[in-house]
């Protein structure tokens, strides 16, 4: 019978296996007819059927030749146009004259005044380096552990 110390969950389990119909496995089976033979792998494209490579007689090497032929069809090598990535950024077109007036235009309509620079400088970098070497020492505080500070 059952114990006075059994808790809830090993008494449900118990009677769920005694209740519990045997899990009956099915025997391998093997198709009640002749075994239809395979399509020649030349022949096979997008639209072929493919499910007879996939039976369980079916050698190996037949199987991973017929899905190597079925993922070399156009359908699975096409780009969908959605891999952002894919272009080549290194190979870049320089901006025309054109394009540079645009922007010039552009950054005098909509700068405040006295604040526009021309796109003839390509390098800001250089420019900004450029203007700090004419004022060193202008409007700079020193760090605060230098001596000039300290004394």
């Amino acid at each position: 019978m059952v114990s006075k110390k059994e808790s809830f969950l090993a008494r449900w389990s118990r009677l769920k296996r005694q209740n519990a119909p045997e899990a009956v496995m099915p025997p391998a089976s093997r198709p009640a007819g002749p075994v239809e033979p395979l399509p020649a792998l030349d022949s096979l494209d997008f639209s072929s059927d493919f499910s007879a490579f996939l039976r369980a007689e079916v050698e190996e090497q037949v199987k991973r030749a017929a899905l190597k032929k079925l993922f070399h069809s156009d359908h699975f090598n096409r780009m969908d146009g959605l891999d952002v990535y894919i272009d080549d950024y290194n190979q870049f077109e320089p901006l025309t004259e054109d394009i540079l007036s645009q922007l010039n235009h552009a950054r005098e309509l909509l700068s405040p005044a006295g604040q526009t620079d021309s796109v003839e400088n390509p390098d800001p970098v250089r420019a900004q380096d450029e203007g700090e070497g004419e004022r060193e020492g202008e409007g700079r505080t020193p760090p605060r552990d230098s001596p000039e500070q300290q004394a």
